[in-house]
């Protein structure tokens, strides 16, 4: 697979010449991520203005966050067999769409509990997107190449991360709250318009389907089991598990720390939190060479180091400026860190590869949610730095727990 500009020849069946992807194919996809990222890091920076808005605590306001990420999680176990079943492009085309009903839902919302609500159908009509964008591209490229390829489709997620963070602050300060849902709604109208056109112009082997046998529902059951059958399946769904825990649960009160510490405006802390996914977009263009030079091994190690000084540094600076590069440097380290994760999810079980990336990508966002709640209940008791310190020493250890078991099973 090449840059989303170029053509490149698909895996086609035996006897059968190789197909060649529309142009756009790789391109469209990265952009349904962006409009992914964005949704699900648009609160961050709006915590406060939410808090305030309707009268709660950050730490509740803090479930539009950890809400979104449950129902996000939880959907993957539909969304994964269903790529499988009706072709992974058709659905990622309707759950586009779909997303951008349930924007509009976001922004009419007249009340928290609405809000909330509105929240949880936002995060299950987006589970579809990226997970199956990785699981299409896990078909049609080879393992070696892959890692690259993903990390350049991931550019749209990356910059949709730190977009979300930003918007969100903005809005804060100089809009209404509703506004960026508007703008989402209007966004993934035009996306799914886009995905519609070019999953109209696949060849038949970038559309491939499962034959209809049996129950679904009992393909479902015996597609996850198998999954969690295999010990190394386990063992990158725990660790994926775990990082969303101690990285995103510190991560969604970045913004409201630098508010709250320094009495920076949240537009300024939105921005300083984009730097993140200026970190990711470094480690995107130089990934072939990262790659290269470190492994799958090095590049876990190095991820977590990074991780474990930048949110630490959140945690200990006197000067609010240090956020700067912490931020950088915590994107850099994720992606390193979670592009090796998504490099092994697309390979545990090719056979039924929608449903083994949906598994992955639900543990992550249910480590997330889970990490998002207990961080708002501990802000609220020992302060955001505490929750700083205790993510990075958490990521840290996750990262070289897998790395050291990546190591042996290479050996």
């Amino acid at each position: 697979m090449e840059p989303a500009n170029t053509r490149a020849p698909l895996a086609s069946a035996p006897g059968e010449p190789a197909a060649e992807l529309p142009a756009l194919a790789i391109a469209c996809l990265s952009l349904a991520a962006f409009g992914s990222g964005v949704a699900l890091r648009v609160n961050d920076a709006l915590l406060p203005r939410l808090a305030q808005e309707f009268t709660v605590g950050l730490g509740q306001a803090a479930q539009v966050i950890s809400l979104f990420s449950i129902a996000y999680g939880l959907s993957q176990l539909v969304f994964g067999p269903l790529g499988d079943r009706y072709g992974k492009y058709r659905v990622i085309v309707w759950a586009s769409l779909a997303c951008g009903a349930t924007s509009l839902l976001c922004a009419l919302a007249g009340g928290f509990e609405w809000l909330l609500f509105a929240r949880v159908l936002a995060g299950a009509t987006a589970a579809a997107i990226i997970p199956l964008s990785m699981a299409w591209i896990g078909d049609v490229v080879a393992y070696e190449r892959r890692q690259p390829v993903l990390a350049r489709f991931l550019i749209g997620q990356i910059v949709g991360l730190s977009a979300g963070v930003w918007l969100g602050g903005f809005a804060a300060d100089h809009l209404s709250w509703r506004t960026p849902f508007f703008m989402l709604a209007g966004l993934f109208v035009l996306i799914s318009a886009a995905l519609w056109r070019v999953n109209r112009q696949l060849p038949a082997h970038a559309r491939q389907m499962r034959p209809a046998e049996g129950s679904q529902l009992r393909r479902m059951v015996d597609d996850f089991s198998h999954i969690l059958g295999l010990p190394w399946a386990r063992v990158v769904l725990l660790t994926v598990f775990l990082e969303g825990l101690f990285l995103y649960g510190p991560f969604a009160f970045i913004a409201s720390h630098l508010h709250g510490h320094f009495g920076l405006s949240l537009s300024l802390a939105g921005s300083l939190v984009m730097l993140f996914g200026l970190g990711g977009f470094v480690f995107a263009l130089g990934s072939a060479r990262l790659v290269k030079g470190l492994g799958e091994v090095g590049l876990a190690r190095w991820g977590g180091g990074l991780l474990f000084i930048a949110l630490l540094s959140l945690a200990l600076t006197p000067a609010w400026w240090v956020a700067a590069p912490a931020c950088l440097l915590a994107g850099l380290g994720f992606y390193m860190l979670h592009n090796t994760l998504q490099l092994n999810a697309t390979q545990m079980a090719p056979a039924q590869r929608g449903a083994a990336v949906s598994a992955f990508a639900s543990c992550f966002f249910l480590g997330q949610s889970a990490g998002v709640s207990v961080a708002g209940l501990a802000v609220e008791r020992f302060g955001s730095a505490w929750v700083m310190g205790l993510g990075a020493a958490g990521v840290l250890a996750v990262a070289w727990v897998f790395a050291g078991r990546r190591k042996r099973r290479a050996h």
